[in-house]
């Protein structure tokens, strides 16, 4: 262990997060992990980690840390103003943290979600071999909150190369990429149609379970409901109201409602960045285009 950092704030949420615990689905364990993956390894790769190595999210900023010696930390995701001690600092760079400096972030104003690696990473206990917190299952890491002390580990790799990195812009209005689903055949012919043509709200109504959409009804060609089946991130679920909810990295393993299309696993990480009040388009992908096409042949 190489030193600690403390949390003196937290913003509105912020939890430990690596990339979660595949392949436990059937023993009911979901991965979990980092809502925006591609933003946690960024951040990892940054301060020389592994990209395995557990970093903080933190929900719409406002985090206050101190470190106990100097070190070396980054910030990707949303788009938030940074301070090194007294210095402004660059998100998507490293940033050198001397003993004894605070890294502060300041609102998100673009985005939802971001990512703070530190050289050796945070170095909480394992559960069940991830140091994801899983706020739906309960696993993992509690939830931080001012006051706690935070060990760094020693494990890293090559210093950092690049003194910023390119990332892809936040949009405004993001387009998601989508595949049918597994029960497409349990709307009408439309609801496919539907999905990709108009454009939907992202509710209050989200967390890192998923996230409530406000728009057109998916049209049901058969009543009823499915017995639990597996679900993955990015699933499109639709509940009775027939407005789909978009699942995120903590949601259930199995659910009971249809889900007609599936966002694309690269794309879960742009749904990662929705925020309340924020509209989103859904496309389909090449792939899934072929697939919707041979449905109605």
């Amino acid at each position: 262990m190489t030193g600690k950092a403390e949390v003196l704030a937290t913003g509105p949420f912020a939890t430990v997060q690596d990339l979660g615990r595949p392949g436990l689905a059937a023993v009911g364990v979901g991965r979990s992990g980092a809502a925006d993956r591609a933003s946690l390894r960024l951040a990892n790769r940054l301060v020389g980690n592994p990209e395995t190595h557990a970093a903080l999210e933190v929900t719409f900023g406002g985090l206050v840390l101190r470190v106990s010696e100097a070190t070396t930390v980054a910030v990707t995701g949303a788009e938030v103003a940074v301070r090194a001690g007294r210095r402004a600092a660059a998100p998507d760079a490293p940033i050198t943290l001397r003993a004894g400096e605070e890294l502060a972030l300041g609102t998100a104003t673009r985005g939802l979600r971001c990512y703070v690696a530190i050289r050796g990473g945070f170095d909480v206990l394992p559960v069940l071999g991830a140091r994801a917190t899983d706020t739906m299952g309960g696993l993992g890491p509690r939830p931080l909150a001012p006051g706690m002390t935070l060990p760094i580990g020693a494990v890293v790799a090559d210093h950092p190369v690049v003194d910023l990195a390119p990332r892809r812009a936040l949009e405004d209005e993001p387009v998601l990429r989508i595949a049918p689903g597994p029960r497409l055949d349990w709307f009408t012919g439309s609801a496919l149609s539907t999905l990709v043509t108009t454009r939907y709200t992202v509710t209050a109504d989200l967390d890192r379970i998923g996230v409530r959409l406000d728009g057109p009804a998916l049209q049901r060609a058969r009543a009823g409901e499915l017995p639990p089946e597996a679900a993955v991130p990015g699933a499109l679920q639709v509940p009775p109201s027939g407005v789909p909810i978009l699942f995120l990295a903590d949601h259930p393993v199995t659910g009971g409602y249809p889900v007609p299309a599936v966002v694309v696993e690269s794309d879960v990480d742009l749904a990662a960045q929705l925020r309340p009040g924020q509209h989103v388009r859904f496309a389909l992908h090449r792939e899934g285009r072929e697939q919707a096409e041979r449905r109605q042949r």
